[in-house]
Parts: C-alpha cells; structure tokens; sequence
C-alpha cells in the first residue's frame, strides 16, 4: 500500500525572478540573433544564470569574457552588468558592431557617477569588490576618482582626497538593509556627502526582498532559486536568514534541493533572483509535489509592470 505523502504549504513569494532589465537584455540577444543570424558573441554573462546563458548558447550566442576574445567581423553585446568605458571605446577603434545591453538602471548609477565627477566630487561606490557592476561603473571615471566600500568597517579606513567634497553611490543589486547601515555610516563620518536623487538599488531588488520579509514569517525553510555569482540572489538568502528562516538557502534547480535537511518540515518558502526564469520555479514545485501534498500560497508584496526598450538598431531590424 502507497504511504500518504505528507502534508506541505509552499509560500511562493511575488514579485520574484526575471525583472525588466533581465528581460531586456536577454531579447536583445535573441534578436541580435535573429538580425545577424549565429554567431553573436557576448561579453560576460549576459545576465547570471547558468540555464539562461545556456539556453541562449544553443541558440547560437558565444560567451566570452574579454572583446579580445571576439572577433571584428561579428556582433558582440555587452552584458546587463555593463562595463568600463574603455569597451565600447576599444570596440569602436576596432570598427566592431556592438549592442550595449547594459540594465538602464545600472546606466542611471553610470549619469550619476559621472554627474558628481563632473562637479568635482570624488565617488564612494557601495559594492562588492570583483562584481561585474562594480568593474563597470568604477570604469565609468578616471582610475582612483571612485572609493569602493564594502561594508560598514570599511567607512573607517578610507581616505578621501577632500572629506567635504564626496558623493556615494551603490551597486543595484544590494541588501536595502545592510546598505542602510553603510550609508548612514557614510554621513556620520562625512556630514557633506551627497547622496542619489534617487535610490540607487534597483527597485525589483528591493521588491524581492521586501517579499522574502513577508513570507519569513511562515515558513521553516526558504529556498531562493538562483545562481552562486548572482548578488541579487545571494542576497535574497541573507535576508531570508536575517528575517528569522533558520534554514534559508540558494539552488540552482530542483536537482540541488538538499531533502534531507528539509526532512519533517512543513512549510517552505520559495523565491527567485532576478536572473531566474519561472520555468525553474515551476520545476522547484513539481519537485516538491512529488513529494508532499502540496498547497500553495502566494505572497504579494507588489506588482511590477516596469518594461524597458531595447536599442533602436534592433527594433528597426527584427
């Protein structure tokens, strides 16, 4: 006799997965295909996702991590991170077509940046040393005109050139709360630093993680389906953690799920970085449902109807 499954509710967290720059940058690459047909190669990941990046693969992307990589006669597209002015200035001295897919979110920390150097205030950047969004907004200034911090111990060491003539901005893929701290960390050392007009951290980051706090409440374990290089997933965990989810986690897919730690649980929540396709939230649930009886309950915190253009060279063309 078939032994009944045991009982689980599945909170699934809203807003989650692809956000619009994400979307974005992934059709620009499909219709970069379409337009010059394969190969079309692409700087970085375009966005971080292995089963994305490998969906575009098969489809005739090439991915690479320097323009030396590629060669002049085909397109290269620059990943949503964006990248160091010193790019599409080598692409253009290369005669290169090239396809800047960088999130315009992340081009609005670029204005901003450049805005404040342009007025003699030298840049402090929150952000994590190595990230690709990082490299590609310290490269929007001259070397040594952006101070990278990374937490609030880090406020203590730096050594501005003129304390009284700072400015901040941050990567858009951070925790709203731990960013919060360095900030605040940030005008009490220096009273005249100037601020974005405007959050810097993206607003499906933060309606991610706003959804996350939501569901915290109600679960034993939350599992944030995402990559390990994705800041915005990675963060989704720590704030899972950080809002009471003793067990909160980060999978790839359904085949990562650790069941054994999950043993005797009855609820879980489940989320997705904003590089995630639903298709692998789906495939997380059906893998659940295999294994519990499952019911599942939504948790909105917000809708999201933003959408962004892709380049004019493209819609004129497919």
């Amino acid at each position: 006799m078939e032994h009944a499954k045991p009982p689980l509710t599945l909170y699934l967290a809203a807003p989650r997965g692809f956000c619009a720059g994400v979307d974005r940058a992934i059709k620009i690459v499909e219709m970069a295909l379409r337009k010059w047909g394969a190969p079309v190669y692409v700087r970085h990941e375009i966005v971080h996702n292995k089963f994305v990046v490998d969906s575009l693969r098969d489809q005739g992307a090439i991915f690479v991590e320097e323009l030396d990589d590629c060669p002049t006669d085909r397109p290269v597209i620059f990943s949503a991170h964006g990248v160091p002015k010193a790019v599409p200035a080598e692409a253009e001295r290369r005669e290169m077509v090239y396809v800047d897919a960088t999130c315009p979110l992340v081009s609005k920390v670029h204005i901003e940046a450049e805005r404040h150097h342009a007025n003699g205030l030298q840049m402090v950047m929150i952000g994590h040393v190595g990230h690709p969004e990082v490299i590609g907004t310290m490269g929007q200034l001259p070397e040594g005109e952006v101070i990278l911090v990374e937490t609030v111990e880090d406020v203590a060491t730096i050594a501005p050139r003129d304390p009284d003539a700072l400015a901040f901005i941050t990567q858009t893929t951070l925790s709203v709360d731990d960013t919060a701290e360095i900030v605040e960390a940030l005008k009490v050392r220096f009273p005249a630093i100037v601020g974005p007009g405007k959050e810097d951290i993206c607003y499906a980051t933060t309606n991610r993680q706003a959804a996350v706090k939501a569901v915290a409440p109600h679960i034993d374990a939350l599992l944030v389906i995402g990559a390990p290089n994705s800041s915005n997933s990675k963060r989704l965990v720590e704030v899972g953690s950080a809002s009471g989810c003793a067990y909160s986690q980060l999978v790839m897919r359904a085949a990562d799920i650790d069941w054994r730690a999950l043993d005797g649980i009855r609820s879980v929540g489940v989320t997705a970085g904003a590089s995630a396709p639903e298709v692998l939230v789906n495939e997380v649930v059906d893998a659940f449902r295999d294994r519990y009886e499952v019911v599942v309950e939504l948790v909105e915190t917000a809708q999201e109807r933003v959408e962004f253009k892709v380049p004019r060279v493209l819609r004129e063309a497919v």
